[in-house]
């Protein structure tokens, strides 16, 4: 099988950050292993040395770069423009409410599929070759927060207030400390000195800071459709609390984290739990690699290069169950 993976937001291979950009690169890579021929259509300045690189132009129609004799294509946006050939879609984000999905999106958690009437979802799944092997053995004396602190969705301050509820100090890593944001939305927690702000971080600081943390305070006040920094925190050995929003509950289980309704609770939640770092990266690593996500998504494949549509339907935004609870 000839696959093309097609993503115009960034560049591989992303081992400095992340993103969807590390869930492709693990994807190409675990097809190459499986004997499929993998092309990338990125971003100029990518480049692979298991597959072959095609730099997209932004001035060019994209459908009119899709090579001739490849037997699938997977999306990582809705095409604007009929597509010739087989593909996929997988949704990483939120889509409008108004954009037209097609019949053969796939969504990347149960919580995200079920908020557009769809059944269809893959975990995204990392390389763990790519991170350092953390010391699960290591003392851990604070939590942190991992994400754009700067996206008032990701609630940079509700984990901040959470964490002094339960006694513990924060490191942020994704913000800068002297920003307007943080002046206009939370000057107590800029200036106290329980909160660190680490800036943004690369792969090796970032692993390891978290690897002398408890645990991921992920407050999100959107329905996150995965959460990459979830996983990454529990491969780290940290345990994970949050609200109940998204993915969140059906990716932190009771051993792993807590989920609950308010920044009390998950305070409460913090203080009660049963710290187990090898479980938690044990539990990161046999469910969400790039391995158990590819051979989802070459299921997906044979099902549409054969003729068969993903969804019985289109998928399209479903108001009743994109009701953000409020934070308190």
């Amino acid at each position: 099988m000839k696959v093309l993976i097609v993503d115009n937001s960034g560049i591989i291979p992303a081992t400095n950050y992340g993103g969807i950009e590390r869930v492709i690169w693990g994807l190409g890579k675990e097809l190459s292993k499986l004997g499929h021929e993998v092309v990338y259509l990125v971003k100029p300045g990518s480049t692979s040395d298991f597959a072959k690189v095609l730099p997209l132009d932004p001035n060019r129609d994209l459908i009119s770069q899709i090579p001739d004799d490849i037997d699938i294509a997977h999306f990582s946006h809705t095409p604007l423009y009929p597509v010739n050939k087989p593909f996929i879609v997988t949704i990483h984000t939120n889509p409008p409410t108004d954009e037209v999905l097609d019949i053969n999106t796939v969504f990347i958690s149960k919580n995200h599929a079920k908020r557009f009437g769809s059944s269809t979802y893959v975990y995204n799944g990392l390389d763990w070759d790519d991170y350092p092997n953390p010391d699960l053995d290591k003392k851990r004396t604070y939590l942190h927060f991992l994400g754009k602190a700067a996206w008032k969705i990701k609630n940079v301050f509700g984990a901040a207030k959470i964490a002094l509820d339960s006694g513990n100090s924060l490191h942020i890593l994704g913000g800068e400390k002297w920003t307007f944001r943080n002046f206009k939305r939370g000057l107590k927690y800029t200036l106290n000195p329980k909160i660190i702000f680490r800036g943004m971080v690369n792969n090796q600081t970032k692993m390891d800071i978290i690897q002398y943390s408890k645990g991921l305070v992920f407050p999100v006040i959107w329905h996150e459709p995965f959460g990459l920094a979830i996983v990454e925190s529990m491969y780290a050995g940290c345990a994970v609390f949050g609200t109940k929003n998204g993915s969140l509950p059906e990716l932190i289980t009771p051993e792993v984290g807590y989920t609950g309704n308010n920044a009390q609770e998950i305070a409460k939640g913090i203080k009660e739990f049963e710290y187990n770092p090898k479980k938690c990266h044990e539990y990161a690593v046999k469910h969400f690699n790039s391995k158990v996500m590819t051979a989802s998504y070459v299921k997906l494949y044979e099902k549409v290069i054969a003729g068969e549509t993903i969804n019985d339907e289109i998928p399209k935004y479903i108001e009743s169950e994109n009701i953000i609870p409020k934070f308190s």
